[in-house]
């Protein structure tokens, strides 16, 4: 019996066969429809195949811009960009060129490569071997391209050019140099918190620190592209490189320093601290009579090449010249003097009785334990650095005083253009906190605070602001020139010139002068030492202190003004005045020296 509807194999197979022939033909319209859709529009899913084709064989870069150098006031440059390179090797063995020539590291060559790398670059063979022995990835993946650690890292062309006469003399293939820059400092440990360093993040150059830092967009120009072929390999063909869009390097700067004198208080600074071990020290050389920086530093530091010294246990990666703040101690008292002359307060020859004095709620002592040194005038209490006198001084204009403080430049900035300068701070609530400012304590300043506010005692009344940067030289060769800026007029020419006379009788009188160690023969010398407690561990250090000097030269017609700070060293029987002066009268015998030769 036949069932309805049932079909014969016969017609079966006639019917599957003309559904899949207008399946078939159906796919086919729909492929010919999509295929005209594409060749019309050029595009697939909103993608262009021309783009597409292009990015397969053609490729673009980008051209860095060349990073601006730093140079010294003659033109010596400090810093400059240079080209280094870094070793890899391709270990994937599908690279090779058309005619079947092999591009990547052959087993036979791994220990000669070995032996190349280890006598030019001083990389360990087991650590080559190892890397040249293909590997594979977290996720099973064939490793196809290696490098070789920090050693294989910032090579020079020379060190570049002898493993590649090397490889080609064996005809070995498959190491290769990546092309990078290099920032290169010139003098190792040199101003370094202020001259800075840079750091490559995503390829690209930036400034950390310094001049480095607060000039990168300056320094770093505008960068370009260029485009060119690749070949099967995604390799660029030679030759087939065209610019784009061009480079723009970056600006010069040039700054104030002086290399011969910054080095030579590089390595002043480096015998003390290795000799005397203190916690820190800071030390600047400024011209009196524009603010001009010509050589400054502090220890600890560092290279900024290497970054040797920031890795350390005692690393300090503060600038201490303006990022750290400190009570100054006695070198504050000249600048009290000049404002008790300026209103009219001060009479050098009127005496008083050093030693302590009940002041309020509180014994303010002299520095011999409050034992004194009797009746004195207030011109000798400058030379034997009395705090009594001071006090005394400042309870004649106590107000007044306040004013003066501002007026000098302190509890404000000095601008230098540097990041994170401080401003200070006072302790001022108290009649005893206000007194105390008079002599040094209960106010913090920066070093170059109490270096500009020397500028009005050394030229005449004027105060100049610090400046470090001299000039910018921009790629198309104009120029953006600092001229000097005064900043204030806190005294008088007259007043100016009497404190100078007065830091004289530090220096030269035999009785109440307290830094006769800062003479220096054939150069009238005005100075004023300093010494102060600084508080650590939430106390005040009572064995060990901050000293500090500043010293004018020459006294009569002042060119230049040393200051220096030296923290908590081991004095093994010296004293501070003998271990700054070593530093200072050096650094102005010799600043003096160069004066004399140029003028």
């Amino acid at each position: 019996m036949k069932l309805k509807n049932q079909y014969s194999p016969q017609k079966n197979r006639k019917r599957v066969g003309i559904i899949l022939l207008f399946t078939t033909l159906l796919v086919f319209v729909v492929f010919a429809v999509r295929l005209s859709v594409i060749i019309g529009s050029g595009k697939v899913a909103g993608v262009s195949l021309k783009e597409k084709t292009n990015d397969l064989y053609n490729g673009m870069d980008t051209v860095r811009a060349s990073r601006g150098s730093i140079l010294d006031r003659t033109g010596n440059i400090l810093a400059e960009d240079s080209v280094s390179f870094s070793l890899y090797a391709v270990l994937d063995e599908e690279y090779v060129q058309v005619d079947g020539t092999k591009l990547y590291v052959q087993e036979k060559h791994r220990q000669s490569i070995a032996d190349i790398l280890h006598r030019h670059v001083g990389i360990e063979k087991d650590l080559i071997i190892k890397q040249l022995t293909p590997q594979k990835n977290e996720a099973g993946e064939a490793i196809t391209t290696v490098e070789f650690g920090k050693k294989g890292k910032g090579l020079s062309f020379e060190v570049k050019r002898k493993v590649e006469d090397e490889l080609k003399k064996g005809k070995i293939s498959g190491i290769y140099f990546r092309e990078s820059k290099k920032r290169l400092y010139l003098n190792g440990e040199f101003a370094s918190y202020f001259l800075g360093y840079t750091n490559i993040v995503d390829e690209e150059e930036i400034g950390v620190m310094g001049i480095e830092a607060a000039y990168d967009e300056i320094l770093k120009g505008t960068e370009g592209s260029i485009t060119y072929e690749k070949d099967k390999n995604q390799k660029s063909v030679p030759g087939t490189e065209q610019v784009i869009e061009p480079a723009q390097n970056g600006a010069q700067i040039v700054t104030t320093l002086d290399s011969v004198l910054q080095i030579n208080l590089e390595e002043l600074l480096r015998e003390t601290a290795e000799k005397y071990k203190p916690q820190l020290i800071t030390a600047s050389l400024m011209e009196a009579e524009t603010g001009k920086l010509l050589a400054l530093s502090q220890r600890p530091t560092f290279e900024p090449e290497t970054l040797k010294g920031l890795d350390e246990e005692d690393a300090v990666w503060l600038n201490l010249l303006t990022e750290d703040v400190y009570e100054p101690g006695s070198t504050m008292k000249p600048f009290t003097v000049a404002a008790a002359m300026s209103e009219g307060v001060f009479e050098e020859n009127e005496q008083f009785l050093s030693g302590s004095l009940e002041f309020y709620d509180s014994v303010i002592n002299d520095w011999n334990n409050g034992e004194g040194k009797g009746a004195m005038t207030f011109r000798q209490a400058i030379a034997w650095s009395s705090n009594v006198g001071m006090v005394n001084l400042h309870e004649r204009m106590p107000e007044k005083w306040q004013e003066y403080i501002k007026a000098f430049g302190f509890l404000e900035p000095t601008g230098i253009g540097i990041s994170n300068e401080l401003p200070g701070t006072i302790q001022n609530e108290t009649t005893v906190d206000r007194a105390m400012t008079s002599y040094g304590q209960a106010i913090s300043v920066t070093h170059l605070q109490m270096q500009q506010a020397y500028t009005a005692v050394a030229n005449e009344g004027n105060m100049m602001k610090p400046y470090l940067i001299d000039k910018i030289i921009y790629p198309d060769g104009s120029e953006k020139i600092t001229e000097p800026e005064k900043v204030g007029t806190p005294i008088s020419k007259e007043v100016a010139g009497r404190v100078l006379e007065y830091m004289g009788d530090v220096v030269n009188d035999p009785e109440y002068g307290t830094g006769k160690q800062y003479a220096i023969d054939g150069i009238n010398v005005a100075a004023k030492t300093g010494t102060a407690e600084f508080f650590e561990d939430g106390a005040y250090n009572k064995q060990k202190y901050l000293h500090s000097v500043v010293q004018i030269v020459p006294r009569e017609d002042p060119k230049y003004i040393f200051y220096m700070t030296i923290k908590a060293p081991n004095l093994d029987g010296t004293t501070a005045n003998d271990i700054i002066s070593s530093v200072s009268n050096h650094m102005l015998t010799r600043a003096m020296t160069i004066r004399e030769k140029t003028e």
